[in-house]
């Protein structure tokens, strides 16, 4: 099988590449990451892919240039100024949320047939000024790049963490493909329409990263001196599982639409 191709913006610590991969249907072929930890932790444990630094210059004529082909677009753009404990200044221009334009720029460049993005769940409602107005305009931004849209609340507690953590999933592709079932409602770890928190449904990571073994203790001599970066990577990160499920949710849309269909749609 043939695999698809990840640019995984605002890597964090890997989360999200590592869930993708953990299918065995993705593959990450460039990682961006400004923070100079975990750009340490995405070197260590993926040397071979290339990082970039600064999603701002990032470009799809850069990557071409360097022989970088992508399907699947992932980012868990800042949250800063989405956040209650934050100002919630939005995702406009100047805010570190904002940087949410980036995505949406490089999904124009390169056409992925896939994008996942993640925020925390005040995405849905905010601002409190006109409820609902950031997601409209995340929307609004797919649709002007040619991409439908799912979306569901998936807390990191419904997957078998020790906390809620609440956030927001997206998955969008181009318009043009239509699938015969959801992607994310369809495959969500929901009971009776409430999420069953506290029962993994996938098996526990024994990379260190993620529920399972010791996967939320810093310990001394782990190769990184500096803990307050690696407070920050684990507190930033996602949980891996989710885009394990995601993945594994459009793997399996995949095997009921024509690929080439897709890629069509894509270019």
């Amino acid at each position: 099988m043939t695999k698809l191709r990840v640019l995984d913006l605002f890597s964090g610590i890997g989360g999200f590449s590592l869930g993708l991969e953990r299918t065995g249907g993705f593959e990450t072929v460039a990682f961006c990451e400004i923070e100079p930890f975990p750009r340490k932790v995405l070197a260590k444990h993926w040397p071979e892919v290339p990082c970039y630094e600064d999603v701002t210059k990032l470009t799809g004529d850069i990557l071409r240039r360097n022989g970088i082909a992508v399907d699947v677009i992932t980012g868990g753009f800042p949250c800063q100024d989405i956040s209650f404990a934050g100002k919630q200044s939005g995702i406009k221009e100047g805010t570190r949320s904002g940087l949410w334009s980036e995505i949406v720029r490089l999904i124009g460049e390169l056409s992925p047939r896939y994008v996942i993005v993640e925020n925390v769940a005040a995405l849905l409602s905010g601002p409190s000024e006109q409820r609902g107005g950031w997601f409209g305009r995340i929307l609004s931004d797919l649709a002007e790049c040619g991409y439908d849209a799912e979306w569901e609340n998936i807390p990191a507690a419904a997957l078998g963490a020790p906390h809620r953590r609440e956030r927001v999933w997206i998955v969008a592709y181009p318009t043009k493909v239509k699938f015969t079932g959801d992607l994310l409602c369809g495959h969500s770890p929901k009971s009776d329409g409430q999420w069953k928190a506290g029962t993994s449904l996938l098996p526990p990571y024994s990379s260190g990263m993620g529920p399972g073994n010791d996967s939320f203790t810093l310990r001394d001599g782990d190769g990184f001196p500096e803990f307050l970066g690696e407070l920050n990577g684990f507190g930033n990160a996602v949980v891996p599982q989710i885009p394990e499920l995601i993945g594994n949710a459009i793997l399996a849309a995949e095997t009921d639409v024509d690929a080439n269909e897709i890629r069509k749609a894509g270019q």
